[in-house]
């Protein structure tokens, strides 16, 4: 009769999960053992790694959540089938961690900051962020980063013990994107802004800009904004059709559609790998000291992909982002938060208890009606709005 085994044996445990990453990463990739810590105290997690933790609290986190309605290009009530930043993250995650299990980094590092590089975004995408930045001049700027910080150190709030989500360091920095941050004290940061960024850090920011172009093209392809002949004139574009048209014939558009988008990302993240390896022999890179410590950024493109990449983001931002109907709907999202903006200082009357409760404590007025339409999605600002400005909406 075979003995009982210990249910305890059947459990893998923080610690061998921790030696199966030394014996598997390369010396280059961080480690998780090796993380410089959190800003406030806590006990290890008896099963889960640090970099694991921090990704559960992200995505169990309300500045995630409020990814679902927030937008890339197309606002938010255009169609239920365009990306919305929430899809968007999804999507940079799962390109991320594909080069870094090619290239043997930390894949729940690369995760982890993949699902929080975008937290920090304000409504309406890049129109609402620079609306805020207009807004916010003379009171310590605005930029999506490091809201992002502020959102994981400050303005969640899910523990007695301290504000914030209380993230590793390194995590931290790769949210900042390695910038020095605006004269803001409270966030308590030395964040080492001399020191490269981890190849991690390096992975997730490059496959954020493998997404949103190559989603972007499908999204503009969707909307009819842009057309697929004007793009046979693009070489990246001509390239990828043509091999899907050789391998098979007699798809449906929208099949070959979506073959072209995919075969487009694929061939920009294999150049992007095997570049990388190259980089990384060429530097003689053999540790996370010689990362920080290269002054040339290791995760990119071969030349040939940069030069190739460049005539489809000149078509993008041609025929996309400065098409007349992009470019109302930015001009509209920034009237709006613009006027929110306004209302809200005038007025903070208007403003929910618990934010009316931060400019009791004294904070700046601009700062404080700066994180609360940051953290709006596009639904609820356009109904905050509507009951602000719209004499027949009730309030």
């Amino acid at each position: 009769m075979t003995p009982a085994m210990d249910p305890a044996s059947l459990v893998i445990t923080r610690e061998a999960l921790e030696a199966r990453e030394e014996q598997w990463l390369a010396p280059y990739a961080m480690k998780s053992h090796s993380t410089r810590g959190r800003q406030h105290a806590e006990p290890e997690d008896p099963l889960r790694m640090v970099y694991r933790r921090d990704r559960d609290r992200i995505i169990h986190s309300t500045a995630f959540r409020r990814l679902e309605y927030k937008t890339q290009v197309f606002v938010n009530h255009e169609g239920d089938y365009y990306r919305t930043r929430l899809t968007h993250t999804l999507e940079v995650a799962q390109i991320a961690v594909s080069i870094a299990r090619a290239l043997r980094l930390n894949e729940e590092l690369v995760d982890t900051v993949s699902l929080a590089h975008d937290i920090g975004h304000p409504p309406f995408g890049h129109a609402g962020e620079d609306a805020l930045r207009e807004l916010m001049a003379g009171h310590g700027g605005f930029d999506h980063n490091i809201q992002g910080l502020r959102i994981v150190d400050i303005l969640e709030e899910r523990y007695a013990a301290f504000p914030g989500l209380n993230l590793t360091w390194e995590v931290r920095e790769s949210i900042n994107k390695h910038r020095t941050p605006y004269n803001q004290p409270d966030l308590q940061i030395a964040l080492d802004p001399n020191a490269s960024p981890l190849l991690e850090s390096q992975v997730a920011d490059i496959a954020d800009e493998i997404a949103y172009d190559n989603h972007d093209l499908d999204d503009g392809l969707t909307s009819g904004l842009l057309k697929e002949e004007e793009l046979r004139a693009v070489p990246l574009w001509e390239e990828a059709r043509r091999m899907v048209e050789e391998r098979q014939t007699g798809l449906s558009p929208e099949i070959r559609k979506y073959q072209i988008i995919r075969t487009l990302i694929n061939r920009q993240v294999t150049d992007l790998i095997h570049e990388c390896a190259r980089r990384l022999q060429q530097h003689r890179i053999e540790s996370v000291e010689d990362v920080r410590r290269c002054r040339e950024r290791l995760v990119g493109f071969s030349n040939e992909m940069f030069t190739l990449r460049k005539p489809l983001k000149a078509f993008l931002w041609t025929h996309l982002y400065q098409h007349y109907r992009v470019v109302r709907m930015a001009d509209k999202a920034k009237r709006f938060l613009t006027e929110l903006f306004e209302v809200y200082l005038k007025k903070p009357e208007q403003l929910p208890n618990t934010t009316r409760a931060r400019l009791q404590r004294g904070e700046d007025p601009s700062r404080v009606v700066c994180d609360y339409i940051a953290g709006m999605t596009d639904r609820y600002c356009l109904e905050e709005y509507k009951k602000l400005f719209d004499p027949f909406e009730r309030v």
